[in-house]
């Protein structure tokens, strides 16, 4: 590459797009493989690279078409078991279910579209972090622009105040920057025109700066090496773009259930028309038959109970504190077995305090030289007040300032700034600050440094305090505390005030170390002895030094029985990430982790077949949120782009409720099942009724209509689904290990209680009642029933008897699936009231079927007498008696069946 005139602007070579540099090299290198000089471009080199590199903007990648999206949604499988029902309706004359239906349909499908475009409203909302004007140096002049318009080699301002509009290289002067939107890392840093560190990661680098973050304080100008996608916050944009959200369990589960029913439905509908004909059925009954069999298969409600119940779920999750973007999330958190957790924030208080200090005459004894040492300390701060008395400034500085009043020695801010000579900011390089101070009226000066302590202790004078001071900090350090140390000089009197910064930060004594501290919240230790009782890991993933990451993560009771922690995260290689993610008793601290780390670990733990919720607050965790199972922002402190990529936000930041949304999620998924165990257990009695009349050759009428039918599985049967979809947790449910994540939600075993005990005995229960009435009336076999037909009325009796049987029927099964071992008694009987509303509904909805005119018209039922609602009344404690039984037989054999053992921290649950 040939090397430009100073302002870059008359050469004919200019850096192509993808062209890699190296931004930590020296400056002059630097330019000229940008060509570009201190002054920048001129206007026109300018506008040909901004031909070549396009605007200075996050681009995201064309949309899907929305309706082959729609089209997908549309023709999920139970949407086509929807489809099917609707359309029975409409054929059997019940238009205003069939729209109902519709509704339904249309409701699904525009909630699914709404999530398949989170992240690219994620991705969107990354450009929200550019500014929309910057100062450029053109043609050798300052000239504001538009951020979009800027070009590798243009030379930038920075002020305080302002949006850092591309990457950038500090050539003059320092800034003080806001990183945490990439680092997650509250503290602001130091970006000045030092040299570059070798081997240090990019973001880590003291002199650059990147797009998007925020200027806190200083001046300084820098060479563009980066715009638009290229920068930082492009790559991670695009990291989030190629992370697509992948079906939950639940999702992949329902779906090939539907499969499952469909298949089953057409398959018996189709060889029972075969059946009805070769008896010697009309065709007309034969279809009848068919029809019936077919929506007595069908549950319509399945999908809508699903989607209200995870509603409910999202409710409850919102008044605690977690607010769930997808409803199936809420099932997903129920299956989580990793949780991959940031430190700053989440498992602490994001707030530093003054923990721990040290003086060489003291040692770490409280007393009147520590609180010195503490208000001594907090002279060499910046921070001010609100107006509203609040402290505001470095975090760090402010736990100076509050340690010093803890301990009986408050600043007074206005009288540190009056007495202030002199102040040499915090230099990234020397990692010192100084301030020259006199208190009162003529006194000598006096100087105080605070620092680093191996860049304070070689600048004190008395060695023999040196030794002592480094085994005190190594203490602390292992402690997971920032250590400082702090020494300071009296100025001779009459002396004038040091106004270089060597002079001031020479032959000085140690006064002693401060130790700073953010702490674990309160609550922390037992949410993760909560997890490890439920077979959850708990892994730290932070961009934090190891040292105190891990501290943190054994006071909080995170690494038991092993903690293994990687203080390099980036250097890790896949096959070690496996082996770490495989040791089911170990858990692991991955410190100084970039975006690509976090990601990676995702990807690992998706592979080795975990579940995986994944906190996060920066831009930087994004692409991670995004790829976990459950990505969970942060809403206090969480950026706007980390809230977007999540499925869940934690509006308190707090780890502690995602454990409490784990434990929801497990009721949840519970409750699910209870509910389809409710709506199965109906279908063994709707379909027997088709099969007597199918195999007695017509012999025995049809003791259920398809009307009949439908107004039980969209009528009668909804409500109490719903209401178990409120049950509370059964005892143990974070007490056992979460489930294998191929376990579907529907199991053998609750198909056999469903179909088999449950469903045989309610249709022995109804068909027991249809021939009690018809007997009653003096019916044989064979006997026409028809319109008609002396035998008519005591036939449209007989299916209402059966209707009515299958109602109380659901009764019994609602109570009987309030649990799936433990008894009725341990859970209580009023326990749940919105299941007993919806039993009277159920109850009051079939009496005005029956006995309402209109309605009676309608779905072909007659009033009942005395006798047959007496005999129906008795079904709901005879089916419930027999689960119960069932359940009793259950708990005798298998003792451990009722109740979950408490588990290991991370034991395994049978994945591969």
């Amino acid at each position: 590459m040939t090397e430009t005139s100073p302002n870059g602007g008359k050469g004919n070579v200019f850096p192509t797009p993808g062209e890699a540099f190296d931004p930590s090299e020296p400056v002059p290198r630097l330019r000229r493989e940008l060509a570009t000089g201190p002054e920048g471009l001129s206007a026109r080199e300018a506008s040909r690279r901004l031909a070549v590199h396009g605007p200075n903007e996050v681009r995201s990648k064309a949309r899907s078409s929305f309706m082959r999206d729609l089209s997908a949604q549309l023709a999920h499988p139970l949407a086509l078991l929807l489809w099917a029902a609707a359309a029975l309706a409409f054929v059997a004359g019940l238009g205003v279910l069939g729209w109902a239906v519709l509704a339904v349909i249309a409701v699904n499908a525009a909630f699914a579209l709404l999530q398949e475009r989170q992240a690219e409203r994620a991705v969107e909302t990354l450009a929200h972090y550019l500014p929309e004007q910057a100062f450029a140096v053109r043609d050798g002049r300052t000239q504001q622009i538009e951020a979009r318009d800027l070009v590798p080699g243009d030379v930038i301002l920075l002020e305080e105040g302002g949006r850092i509009p591309a990457d950038a290289r500090v050539t003059e002067g320092g800034v003080e920057v806001d990183l945490s939107m990439l680092t997650g890392e509250s503290a602001p840093v130091e970006r000045t025109d030092a040299a570059g560190r070798a081997g240090a990661p990019l973001i880590e680098e003291p002199n650059l700066v990147f797009s998007g973050t925020t200027c806190l304080g200083g001046q300084a100008r820098a060479t563009v090496f980066a715009t638009g996608d290229r920068t930082e916050l492009g790559r991670i944009a695009a990291l989030s773009q190629r992370s697509r959200r992948e079906p939950s369990p639940l999702e992949q589960q329902v779906k090939k259930v539907a499969w499952l029913i469909a298949a089953v439905a057409v398959a018996m509908g189709m060889v029972f028309l075969v059946v009805g004909v070769a008896v010697g059925l009309p065709l007309t009954d034969s279809l009848t038959f068919a029809i019936g069999l077919l929506v007595a298969n069908v549950p319509e409600g399945l999908l809508p109970t699903i989607t209200l119940a995870l509603a409910v779920g999202v409710r409850s999750l919102a008044r605690r504190g977690a607010v769930v973007k997808r409803l199936s999330a809420v099932e997903t958190l129920g299956s989580t077995d990793v949780i991959c957790t940031d430190k700053t924030g989440t498992l602490t208080l994001n707030r530093m305090r003054l923990q721990a200090v040290w003086t060489p005459a003291h040692g770490a004894s409280p007393g009147p030289s520590a609180a010195e040492l503490a208000h001594t300390a907090s002279l060499c701060t910046t921070v001010t007040r609100t107006e509203k008395g609040a402290l505001q400034g470095d975090p760090t500085e402010t736990a100076l300032v509050e340690g010093a009043a803890d301990r009986g020695m408050p600043l007074d801010l206005a009288e540190r700034d009056a007495g202030r000579r002199s102040l040499f900011r915090f230099d990234p390089r020397l990692r010192l600050m100084s301030v020259v101070q006199r208190s009162e009226g003529a006194g000598p000066f006096r100087v105080v440094v605070k620092g680093a302590p191996e860049a304070v202790l070689p600048q004190v004078h008395a060695q023999a305090d040196a030794a002592p001071a480094r085994e005190a900090a190594e203490s602390m350090a292992r402690k997971g505390m920032r250590v400082l140390a702090v020494a300071g000089r009296e100025c001779s009197v009459g002396a004038q005030a040091p106004s270089h910064r060597e002079d001031a930060e020479s032959e000085l004594t140690l006064l002693g170390l401060v130790g700073l501290y953010d702490p674990p919240r309160t609550e922390v230790a037992d949410a993760v002895r909560r997890c490890h009782e439920a077979g959850i890991r708990v892994l730290i993933v932070t961009g934090d030094n190891g040292a105190t990451a891990a501290a943190v993560a054994r006071e909080a009771g995170i690494g038991v029985p092993r903690l293994h922690v990687v203080a390099a995260s980036e250097s890790i290689t896949d096959e070690e990430l496996d082996r770490l993610l495989v040791e089911d008793d170990v858990e692991v601290v991955f410190a100084r982790s970039s975006p690509e780390t976090k990601l990676k670990v995702a990807d690992a733990l998706r592979a080795h077949g975990r579940i995986v919720a994944m906190t996060g607050d920066g831009v930087n965790d994004a692409p991670a949120l995004h790829r976990a199972h459950i990505g969970v922002a942060m809403g206090k402190s969480g950026t706007d782009v980390a809230r977007e990529a999540a499925t869940m936000v934690l509006t308190d930041d707090d780890f502690a409720t995602i454990v409490a949304a784990v434990e929801s999620g497990r009721r949840v998924y519970d409750n699910v099942r209870k509910f389809i165990v409710y709506i199965f257990a109906h279908t063994t009695p709707e379909v027997v009724p088709f099969l007597v009349f199918a195999l007695s050759a017509g012999a025995v009428p049809l003791p259920l209509t398809v009307l009949q039918i439908l107004a039980i599985d969209l009528g009668t049967e909804t409500l109490p689904a719903l209401a178990l979809g409120r049950e509370r947790s059964e005892p143990g449910t974070m007490k056992r290990p979460p489930r294998p994540h191929r376990q579907g939600v529907i199991s053998r075993d609750m198909l056999i209680r469903s179909w088999g005990y449950l469903g045989l005995v309610s249709a022995a229960l109804v068909m027991g009642a249809f021939f009690y009435v018809l007997w009653r009336s003096g019916w044989t076999p064979g006997a026409p029933t028809g319109d008609g037909a002396a035998l008519h009325h005591a036939y449209t009796m007989a299916t209402t008897a059966t209707f009515a049987g299958i109602v109380t029927c659901q009764v019994g099964t609602a109570i009987a699936a309030r649990t799936d071992h433990a008894a009725l008694r341990d859970i209580g009987l009023f326990t749940n009231p919105l299941l007993l509303a919806g039993i009277a509904f159920e109850l009051v909805f079939t009496a005005a079927l029956v006995y309402l005119p209109p309605l009676q018209d309608l779905f072909g039922t007659a009033a009942l007498p005395w006798d047959v609602v007496a005999l129906v009344a008795t079904f709901p404690f005879i089916v419930w008696g027999t689960d119960e039984m069932r359940r009793a037989r259950r708990r005798h054999s298998r003792p451990d069946a009722g109740s979950a053992e408490p588990v290991g921290p991370v034991r395994s649950s049978g994945r591969p």
